[in-house]
């Protein structure tokens, strides 16, 4: 249902969200969330761009969240790098549909609107509050979460 790009946004935000507004370089993100070093900073640049991520050059350089965590979105982070598509003319170009939707892309369409309106509600800082490491665990580690 997401791109890629979509899941190494969403792992990248959250690594920087753990960080509690220290500066993490690409290395240590790509390290943290398992996407890859050569396409992050492209996902970066799109967060950048969306004004939810900062970036410094330099020693001390790295990437910070822009906002605190409670106010960015699981939505916000998907728009900023895929945003979800909803339907609003007929996806096959049938002319009698113009934009009045059939009933089957009616019904896709307020899908998404409940998964649009789904993430909206969610924050990067609720993905922080559970008992779980809020990403997936690496193929390195176990089910004890030691690294084997």
């Amino acid at each position: 249902m997401f791109s890629l790009t979509a899941e190494y946004a969403l792992r990248a935000t959250v690594c920087l969200a753990q960080s509690h507004g220290s500066s993490q370089t690409t290395q240590d993100i790509a390290a943290a969330t398992q996407a890859p070093v050569g396409y992050l900073p492209k996902v970066m640049q799109h967060l950048g761009k969306a004004g939810l991520v900062l970036a410094w050059r330099g020693k001390h350089g790295g990437f910070r969240l822009a906002r605190d965590p409670a106010k960015i979105t699981v939505l916000d982070v998907l728009n900023a790098v895929d945003p979800l598509r909803r339907i609003k003319t007929c996806p096959l170009g049938i002319s009698s549909h113009s934009c009045n939707l059939c009933p089957l892309h009616q019904k896709m369409d307020a899908a998404m609107a409940v998964v649009e309106e789904g993430f909206g509600q969610v924050s990067l800082a609720e993905l922080l509050t559970g008992t779980q490491m809020p990403l997936c665990e690496t193929a390195q580690e176990g089910l004890n979460g030691a690294v084997q």
